[in-house]
């Protein structure tokens, strides 16, 4: 039994290690906790030296939570500059698809594209401290000057609003607004909001810290347990 223990102990610690994820067994249910730092890395490697979230790494594993029986629910904790647009809503896509209760907490920044993946889940939290950089797609490398490279920007624009406003309670003309705001950040375009603003406008549910976070995914989760049971009640009689 305690060979056992030791060896659930260091499978946690390796998977802290290597994917930023652990898991917490309570009495009150199995909550997988996992971290989207850094940057969000997506079809090319970053340098060695830049701290990242790997998408192939992220998305079996949110496949994995949303399928295995012994977790009830996901806490999502984001520090992220940003990074790959199609890495980071393939993410939110995949976090906001789940049935299973989901609970994102903002601490530092959930910048550019960490704004989707912010709002995807169920409950968004933010820390009052923490900030958020909206602004408009920006593409790095060579950039062909025609008509379509300027559709293809803003039809890729128009993924990001539709889903952030689809998940959040934020009005369309303010996050676009919020966007293209000139005058706030040296030499771009764009706003940062921190966590009063955040919810004030409506792209973040609520302010708070982890305990209040955990508090809430414990009452989503026995929320859905009890509708299980009458469910299964029901259809017993």
């Amino acid at each position: 039994m305690e060979d056992e223990k030791q060896g659930q102990c260091e499978a946690q610690r390796q998977d802290i290690r290597e994917l930023g994820s652990a898991v917490i067994h309570t009495q009150r249910g199995t909550i997988h906790t996992m971290t989207i730092v850094g940057q969000i890395e997506g079809h090319q490697m970053l340098d060695p030296s830049t701290k990242t979230t790997k998408y192939e790494h992220v998305m079996p594993l949110l496949a994995a939570v949303e399928e295995g029986e012994e977790v009830d629910g996901l806490l999502v904790l984001l520090n992220t500059v940003g990074g790959d647009i199609e890495a980071g809503l393939a993410i939110a896509e995949l976090i906001s698809g789940m049935k299973k209760p989901t609970v994102s907490l903002v601490l530092g920044g959930g910048h550019s594209i960490g704004v989707p993946l912010a709002v995807a889940a169920k409950t968004s939290f933010i820390a009052p401290s923490a900030a958020m950089t909206i602004h408009p797609v920006r593409i790095n490398g060579t950039v062909i000057g025609v008509s379509q490279t300027f559709h293809y920007f803003t039809r890729i624009q128009e993924r990001i609003l539709q889903f952030v406003t689809r998940n959040s309670n934020i009005e369309r003309e303010t996050f676009t607004k919020l966007m293209l705001q000139t005058g706030e950040l040296a030499a771009d375009v764009g706003s940062v909001i921190y966590g009063e603003e955040a919810v004030a406008v409506g792209l973040i549910d609520h302010i708070g810290g982890l305990s209040d976070a955990l508090d809430c995914l414990h009452q989503m989760i026995d929320q859905q347990k009890k509708g299980k049971e009458e469910k299964t009640d029901s259809t017993d009689k």
